[in-house]
């Protein structure tokens, strides 16, 4: 009796670290609420960088910042891959500069800009580190984070990236573009070019995710950025386009929750016996 009590005490207080262990990882949000979603959750804003920064919490666990792509705002994430991440992460869902709920000012338009106010939503909220997903133009951000800021995360999902803006910028040419932030974001985006000469030094687990038949940023730049960074993932879904992950938001999910659940340090085993070939052809130890 007395050894099933301590069990159950043993049990109890495992339970209680477990719980007070997932409580201390989630964030506390910051900034005053300006509105809720059509989910309920609370859109909230802070000063950072500058600007003020819209955005919002969904989810528990770990955290894992998701930047949208050029012109889109939280809204526009697919709700039924926000509800899978959600289940095991805390997503963290800023607006871009000048776009939903985030202001902007005369500051040019950069990349660099851009990942600087991600760092500044990421100190207002007190995480020092989290893993990302960025689609798109949050793609090539992804690619500026990783490369300034590093040590700020851990895995990175890149989808649908390029190496040169200026061929994406090339798919609005000769379009009227009425808002004037997207424009801007156009512009900053024709400036895009990936460091290769350091993108190879990265050590960040990073995966890339891309169509075949996407014809925005092609699959070339994800093929050529997964061999240059060090142990990468690179995941193609056949026939899939530019909205890869609205076109199959539970592959999307899968493939993104498999990758941040594989631990892929792996400790360095004894090395197998020597095997040699024998006279008669046969493999001997």
């Amino acid at each position: 009796m007395m050894r099933l009590a301590s069990r159950l005490c043993a049990f109890a207080v495992a339970l209680m670290l477990a719980i007070s262990g997932a409580l201390a990882q989630q964030i506390q949000p910051a900034g005053e609420i300006i509105g809720r979603d059509s989910e309920g959750h609370a859109i909230r804003m802070v000063h950072a960088n500058g600007i003020d920064i819209g955005y919002k919490l969904v989810g528990s666990g770990p955290p894992l910042v998701m930047i949208m792509g050029l012109g889109g705002t939280i809204e526009h994430w697919s709700p039924q891959i926000v509800a899978a991440l959600a289940k095991e992460y805390q997503l963290i869902m800023p607006d871009n500069r000048g776009m939903g709920h985030t202001t902007a000012n005369e500051t040019t338009f950069t990349y660099r800009l851009f990942a600087d106010d991600v760092i500044g939503l990421l100190d207002a909220l007190g995480v020092k580190k989290t893993h990302v997903l960025g689609y798109s133009m949050g793609s090539t951000i992804t690619q500026e984070l990783l490369l300034t800021y590093p040590q700020r995360f851990d895995k990175a999902i890149i989808h649908a990236t390029s190496t040169d803006g200026s061929h994406v910028a090339a798919v609005f040419k000769g379009r009227t573009i009425d808002n004037p932030t997207v424009a801007r974001q156009i512009e900053a985006t024709t400036h895009w070019k990936t460091p290769m000469d350091r993108i190879a030094a990265v050590t960040n687990q990073v995966m890339f995710v891309v169509g075949t038949a996407d014809t925005v940023v092609y699959p070339e730049s994800s093929k050529v950025l997964a061999a240059a960074v060090p142990g990468s993932w690179l995941v193609q879904f056949k026939n899939a386009t530019h909205g890869l992950m609205y076109e199959t938001p539970a592959g999307f999910s899968r493939i993104v929750l498999t990758f941040l659940d594989t631990d892929e340090t792996v400790k360095a085993a004894e090395p197998p016996p020597m095997l040699q070939m024998g006279g008669d052809g046969n493999v001997r130890r």
